[in-house]
């Protein structure tokens, strides 16, 4: 196992188990929630400006909608050409106090044909690659009251 873990995108999500959480930013000026984070300024077109303040985000959600990847992505995605391809789930989940849709991978070992839409999930900390010196770590997605 590589000694080193470091998120596959920095400042996006914190914690260990059940502390682990999306981070995104909020505007003072008018309350809007941002994930991804935003730290230049505020997106919502109506609003005057804000500072943009660092928010851990809701640890559930439901689901708003699921399929599987039966492709093997291009380039960024990581993933050996030599051996045979795992298609994987993928799940928007509309978060249950910002009401804002957030897409992920599902938790190893959950597939398409134990989710529905409307299922309560909640985000625990994942890994998207492992090489020598490094596991790069991002969230998953998991049907609440299931541990792996």
């Amino acid at each position: 196992m590589p000694d080193t873990r470091k998120p596959a995108v920095a400042d996006w999500f914190t914690g260990e188990g059940d502390g682990f959480r999306l981070l995104g930013t909020r505007c003072t000026a008018c309350a809007s929630v941002f994930f991804p984070r935003e730290d230049g300024h505020c997106r919502n077109p109506h609003c005057p400006g804000g500072s943009l303040e660092e928010v851990p985000l809701s640890r559930s959600g439901r689901i708003w909608s699921y399929t599987d990847s039966r492709y093997r992505p291009p380039s960024p995605y990581v993933s050996n050409p030599e051996l045979p391809w795992e298609p994987y789930t993928l799940i928007a989940v509309e978060l249950e106090a910002e009401r804002m849709v957030v897409l992920g991978q599902a938790a190893p070992g959950v597939t398409v044909a134990d989710l529905t839409v409307g299922m309560e999930v909640e985000v625990v900390p994942g890994v998207l690659h492992e090489d020598a010196e490094t596991t790069w770590t991002v969230w998953h997605w998991r049907p609440t009251g299931v541990t792996a």
